[in-house]
C-alpha cells in the first residue's frame, strides 16, 4: 500500500513524462533516414561512412516532417542533388546546412514551400551556377556560398549584387573560376552585356474617385533583357493587364474604397536582379459610419464610432436634434487612424440624467455624407429607479439643463419652438410646494398658542374668566382651556 502511495502524484508525473520521451525519441528514431540522427526539431547527418547519397526525408505522411526547424549536413561526398520534392515536407524549416559535401545543383522550385528559411549555408561544395529565382521569394537573413568553384558568368551575377547590397564580409572569400581556369574574386567580376535591369512605371495622377477606372503604363529595359510583371498586391478591384516584351499596361475598373492606400509596382527582372517602379492608389469616396454603439463607462463615458471617408470627414453631433456644441466636458476623440478609417468616440465627463437622449452623428466631405442615430441612457432620475419612467425622453428633452459639475448645456437650440407644457406643471409644483408650507405654519402657531394658554390656565384661579375674556381674542383655542381647567 505504501508503495502505491509512492508513485502516485509528482513522482507518477515524472514517470509518465520520461516515457512520452522515450516514445518521442523512439518515433523519430523509426522515421529518421539512415546514416542520420534526428530529434523532434532536428535532423543532422554528418557521418561520412556510410553516408547519404539524397537529401534526408522522414518516413511518407509522417506529421513530424512540419515539426523540424534545423538541417545540419555535412561530409556527405555523395550527396549531389536537391529535388524540388526532396524539401517541401519541411514548411517549418528555418536553418538549412550542406557543408563539406558534394551538392552540384539545387532545383529551381526547391524551396517553393519552404518560406520560413532564414539561414542557407552551403560553404565548401560542387556548385558551379546558382540562380536567384530559387531564393527569389524567401526573406533570408544569411546566404552562405564561400568555396564553391562557381563558373564566371552572368548567371552568378546577382551573388555579388546581393552581397554588395548586404555589405557581407564573405563577399572577399567568393571566385569564380574563369575561361583559363583561374580564380576571380567575385568583387571584380566585369561581365559585358550583364547588369540590373530598369523600370520606368508612367502613371497619370492616381486620385481617383471611387467607382471610376484608371489605366497605367510601364516599359523596361535591362542587358539581358528583363521580364516584366504587374505586382497588385491584394487589390479588390478588378483588373487586366496586357504586356508586349519590353511595354506593359494596367487597367484598373470600377475602383473600390477599399483599395484606397493600395501600392501598385511593375517589376523589371533579369537573371542579375529586379527593379520595380511604385505608385499609390489614392481613392476619394463618400462618408461611411460603419459603427456607432451604446455608450461604454471607463475612465470617460464614450460613445464609440467608426467612420470611413475620403477626404477626411467632418464630423458632427446632435442631441434631440439640436446641434450639439462641444466643450471641455463634451468632445469627439479620434483614438485610431487607418488611412481612410476613423476609430474614435464621443467621450462624456461625468454625464448626468440630464443628458440622456438620442445622439445623432454625421459625417460628411464633398462627395456625400452619412448619418447614424444611436440612444443613450446614462443615469435614471432622482428618486426614480434607474430606467423605471418609460417617459423619461419626454420630461428630458424639454428640460435639458446643466449643474455646476455636469456636462453643460451644451445643445444649440436656436431653431427649436419652447413648449410651455413644463413650465405649467412647475408652476403647479411650485404652488403646492407654498400651500404645504402655509399650512404647516398655521398648525405650528395653532400648537404653541395651545401650549400658552394651557400653561395660564393652570396658574390662575380664576382661568374660566382668562379664557373667557381672551375669548373675544382667540375665539378657538378658549374651549380647549376650559375644558383642562375644570
Amino acid at each position: 500500500m505504501s508503495s502505491w502511495i509512492r508513485w502516485h502524484g509528482p513522482a507518477m508525473a515524472r514517470l509518465w513524462g520520461f516515457c512520452w520521451l522515450v516514445v518521442g525519441f523512439w518515433r523519430a528514431a523509426l522515421a529518421c533516414p539512415t546514416s542520420c540522427k534526428c530529434s523532434a526539431s532536428r535532423i543532422w547527418c554528418s557521418d561520412p561512412s556510410p553516408g547519404i547519397v539524397a537529401f534526408p526525408r522522414l518516413e511518407p505522411n509522417s506529421a513530424d516532417s512540419e515539426n523540424i526547424t534545423e538541417i545540419f549536413i555535412a561530409n556527405q561526398k555523395r550527396l549531389e542533388i536537391i529535388n524540388e520534392d526532396d524539401v517541401e515536407a519541411y514548411v517549418g524549416l528555418r536553418n538549412l546546412t550542406i557543408v563539406d559535401s558534394g551538392l552540384k545543383f539545387v532545383a529551381h522550385k526547391a524551396f517553393l514551400k519552404n518560406s520560413n528559411l532564414q539561414h542557407i549555408n552551403f560553404t565548401r561544395n560542387k556548385l558551379t551556377s546558382l540562380s536567384r529565382k530559387h531564393f527569389r521569394h524567401l526573406d533570408l537573413s544569411e546566404l552562405i556560398l564561400v568555396g564553391n568553384p562557381f563558373t564566371c558568368s552572368c548567371d552568378i551575377m546577382w551573388i555579388k549584387t546581393l552581397q554588395e547590397a548586404k555589405s557581407s564580409p564573405d563577399t572577399e572569400d567568393l571566385y569564380c573560376l574563369n575561361e583559363s581556369s583561374k580564380n576571380i574574386p567575385l568583387a571584380n567580376l566585369q561581365i559585358p552585356n550583364c547588369g540590373l535591369p530598369s523600370a520606368n512605371l508612367a502613371a497619370p495622377n492616381l486620385t481617383v474617385e471611387e467607382g471610376k477606372s484608371i489605366t497605367l503604363s510601364c516599359s523596361v529595359a535591362g542587358d539581358p533583357v528583363p521580364n516584366m510583371y504587374w505586382d497588385v498586391g491584394n487589390l479588390v478591384s478588378k483588373h487586366m493587364n496586357e504586356t508586349s516584351h519590353t511595354q506593359g499596361s494596367l487597367r484598373i475598373t470600377n475602383i473600390s474604397s477599399d483599395d484606397s492606400g493600395k501600392q501598385i509596382s511593375c517589376v523589371a527582372e533579369n537573371l542579375v536582379g529586379e527593379d520595380q517602379d511604385s505608385v499609390n492608389l489614392t481613392v476619394h469616396f463618400a462618408p461611411t459610419i460603419t459603427f456607432l454603439e451604446s455608450p461604454t463607462s471607463d475612465h470617460h463615458w464614450c460613445i464609440p464610432f467608426t467612420v470611413k471617408g475620403n477626404p477626411k470627414p467632418a464630423l458632427q453631433w446632435f442631441y434631440n436634434g439640436a446641434i450639439l456644441n462641444e466643450s471641455k466636458y463634451i468632445c469627439t476623440k479620434i483614438h485610431v487612424t487607418n488611412h481612410t478609417e476613423y476609430h474614435g468616440c464621443l467621450q462624456l465627463d461625468n454625464p448626468t440624467h440630464m443628458n440622456n437622449g438620442d445622439y445623432t452623428l454625421i459625417a460628411k466631405n464633398e462627395y456625400g455624407k452619412d448619418e447614424k442615430q444611436i440612444s443613450a441612457h446614462f443615469m435614471g432620475w432622482p428618486g426614480i429607479d434607474d430606467g423605471a419612467n418609460p417617459n423619461y425622453p419626454d420630461v428630458i428633452y424639454e428640460d435639458y439643463g446643466t449643474a455646476a459639475n455636469d456636462v453643460g448645456d451644451t445643445t444649440n437650440r436656436s431653431n427649436e419652438i419652447p413648449s410651455t407644457d413644463v413650465t405649467d406643471k412647475t408652476g403647479r409644483e411650485h404652488l403646492s410646494v407654498y400651500a404645504v408650507v402655509v399650512i404647516a405654519s398655521v398648525v405650528g402657531f395653532c400648537l404653541l398658542v395651545m401650549l400658552f394658554l394651557l400653561k395660564l390656565a393652570r396658574h390662575s384661579k380664576f382661568g374660566m374668566k382668562v379664557c373667557f375674556s381672551m375669548f373675544i381674542s382667540v375665539p378657538l383655542h378658549c374651549p380647549i382651556a376650559f375644558l383642562v381647567d375644570t
